[in-house]
């Protein structure tokens, strides 16, 4: 994987909430998805887009839609809450982003074929260049994760590991 400028590029971490993370996803554990994700916002501190989801309606939201604590945006983080499965709907993420100079997103989180899958679709329409660190990521099954991965992505950017990930943000 090339290298990623880090001033031109944002992690974009998608619906790391206590209920989403608990969901039983393939091939990869929620927790095993909140920990890549981790890794990837640290190597990417610049720019780190959280995104979490409420739905429209309930008031309160229902339980465990907080963000978990590993995930809580830090000062300088973009926070998005989204009405719908993308992050861009409605939310004013691109003109952020584009304020900051971004050009290029590294986007992971849950679920890998609605809210991940959605955003990154956009992403690409609207002209960002798009990272998929598949292994940051998982599916309500395996098989919907690795179409998506196999499939989709492989058409809209590149699909790397978190580990290319990182090293390309840190440049190495």
């Amino acid at each position: 994987m090339d290298a990623l400028e880090p001033t031109r590029t944002a992690v974009v971490l998608i619906d790391l909430q206590r209920r989403i993370v608990d969901l039983p996803t393939a091939p990869h554990t929620g927790a095993e998805v909140l920990t890549r994700s981790v890794a990837l916002a640290e190597a990417a501190r610049a720019a780190v887009v959280v995104v979490r989801v409420e739905r429209p309606g309930p008031d309160p939201q229902p339980e465990g839609s907080e963000l978990v604590p590993e995930a809580t945006p830090r000062r300088g983080d973009l926070e998005v809450v989204k009405h719908s499965w993308g992050a861009f709907h409605e939310t004013g993420l691109d003109a952020a982003l584009r304020e900051r100079g971004v050009d290029t997103l590294v986007v992971a989180g849950l679920v890998t074929n609605f809210g991940v899958e959605q955003t990154a679709r956009v992403a690409e329409e609207i002209g960002y260049r798009v990272a998929f660190p598949h292994d940051a990521m998982s599916g309500l099954d395996a098989y919907a994760h690795e179409f998506a991965v196999d499939y989709i992505f492989r058409r809209l950017g590149t699909v790397c590991s978190t580990e290319e990930a990182v090293a390309a943000l840190r440049g190495s």
